[in-house]
């Protein structure tokens, strides 16, 4: 029996009896919660602006209910799934898709570069997949700090999360994540799903997010490095002021009347909190730290 044939593995009861046909359940622990609605997958896939050569890594296949919709409008699909039981119902579902090839790991753990090079050589390609809560953050940080040719992301997260990815300055969710995702790419909520449309439903609402790389940063630093020590020194406690935040930059320490000067060079209050500055701020801050050898 050929499910693809049959009904679409949107239908919750299509989907719950493929699972038993195959004797899988649910895992909770992997953050298994199956899309089971039409209009949210024509979201995902308008997002995405798929064209008939377009090359996609899909991180977590599922069932193929995505994977199959992404066969349809793109050349190529690479899919990863890390559930082995899964394997089964994927290669029922994805018999008729020639141009789908399934990876069995960890997005985490496997070498994602090679297995890109593998697949797709210099080809750009683009990243599309409902990632699991627990590891959506190290998955984005993954791709956003890598030399990856991807030319954009569409991605289900926890809503929470895509609230922290396009926030500004100022915000009670701007942080770490907000200027790392908006430093690489033009992030942008598609649509904000509620946790009916999956099977089982999770406990909070997820959000689409479409993140375009960007060609270059929308600030200039003189060290990238430099710039995110900064970003993060000054998010690591968010209660403390960018004065008292930034002393602990280096090991060592950093002398205030140092960080004085630069504050004063850059026009910015040293009373103020790392979630009141800007992107450009903390540009101009690391670029006042970096030593002048270091400059180009």
């Amino acid at each position: 029996m050929m499910y693809k044939n049959v009904q679409p593995l949107t239908s919750p009861r299509v989907v719950k009896e493929l699972m038993a046909r195959y004797g899988v359940s649910f895992k909770k622990g992997l953050g298994q919660n199956f899309l089971v609605d039409r209009n949210i997958l024509d979201k995902i896939i308008r997002a995405a602006e798929l064209h008939e050569e377009d090359a996609v890594l899909e991180i977590g296949a599922g069932i193929g209910t995505l994977t199959r919709e992404l066969a349809c409008s793109a050349k190529q699909v690479v899919a990863i799934e890390i559930d082995d039981r899964l394997f089964p119902i994927l290669h029922d579902v994805l018999s008729g898709c020639s141009n789908v090839q399934l990876v069995e790991g960890d997005i985490l753990k496997l070498d994602i570069k090679q297995l890109v090079g593998q697949y797709f050589g210099d080809r750009p390609f683009k990243v599309i997949g409902n990632l699991p809560y627990y590891i959506s953050t190290p998955v984005l940080m993954m791709f956003l700090e890598s030399d990856l040719n991807y030319e954009a992301m569409v991605v289900m997260v926890q809503k929470e999360v895509a609230y922290r990815m396009t926030a500004g300055a100022g915000t009670k969710d701007y942080g770490m994540l907000s200027i790392a995702v908006q430093y690489y790419t033009c992030p942008e909520i598609v649509a904000v799903v509620s946790a009916n449309v999956f099977i089982p439903p999770p406990k909070v609402d997820s959000a689409i997010v479409l993140l375009k790389r960007r060609p270059n940063p929308p600030v200039r630093v003189e060290d990238s490095q430099l710039f995110f020590r900064v970003v993060r020194a000054a998010f690591g406690q968010r209660r403390k002021t960018i004065l008292n935040a930034l002393t602990a930059l280096e090991p060592g320490g950093v002398d205030k009347g140092k960080l004085y000067d630069v504050f004063n060079k850059c026009n910015i209050d040293p009373q103020t909190r790392g979630e009141d500055l800007t992107i450009q701020q903390y540009a101009d801050i690391a670029n006042a730290l970096c030593p002048e050898g270091q400059k180009g």
